[in-house]
């Protein structure tokens, strides 16, 4: 179904039924960095308050995948994870993908809003991510700033050549 960019979006808590819409929206947004839908499912299921999906008249046409992580380290890609660290130092960012017609909506805004939101009701001081595809600049104006971490090198590049890691401070 076609969906208006005139029409409202909100952002809803993910459920196991929207996964064949996150995985096609990966797939379409994020050619260059497939992830198995076994990624998706690990972790809604290691922290479904942490993974939200955008509608439009009833679509699912975005996702966000978050969980606390460890400071300063990044899963790699297309991992399934045993469990989340217990020592999570930061609230990590795995994803946020909008089609095409939910990107110029706020959509992207507003997600990162209530995630910092959850992130500091949890105890969280920090938010953490790998931005790819040229999304610095649009990181930076949520607040994030990229930080150089030699160790975090290798793990970037399976990512892409120009991938980053950034962090944004909470409070």
């Amino acid at each position: 179904m076609m969906t208006s960019l005139h029409s409202p979006t909100h952002w809803r808590l993910m459920g196991e039924d929207d996964l064949a819409s996150v995985s096609a929206i990966a797939k379409d947004v994020h050619p260059d960095f497939p992830e198995d839908d076994a990624v998706f499912l690990n972790r809604l299921a290691l922290h479904a308050k942490g993974a939200y999906v955008l509608e439009v008249e009833n679509s699912v046409v975005g996702y966000a995948i978050t969980h606390p992580w460890k400071n300063f380290d990044i899963p790699a890609l297309n991992t399934v994870l045993a469990a989340l660290p217990q020592q999570s130092g930061t609230y990590y960012i795995h994803d946020i993908a909008l089609l095409d017609t939910a990107r110029g909506t706020g959509a992207a805004g507003r997600i990162v809003s209530i995630l910092a939101r959850h992130a500091m009701e949890l105890g969280f001081k920090t938010l953490s991510l790998v931005a790819v595809n040229g999304s610095s600049g649009f990181w930076q104006k949520q607040g994030f700033e990229i930080i150089e971490q030699p160790n975090l090198e290798p793990k970037l590049k399976t990512y892409s050549d120009d991938a980053c890691f950034m962090l944004r401070q909470l409070g």
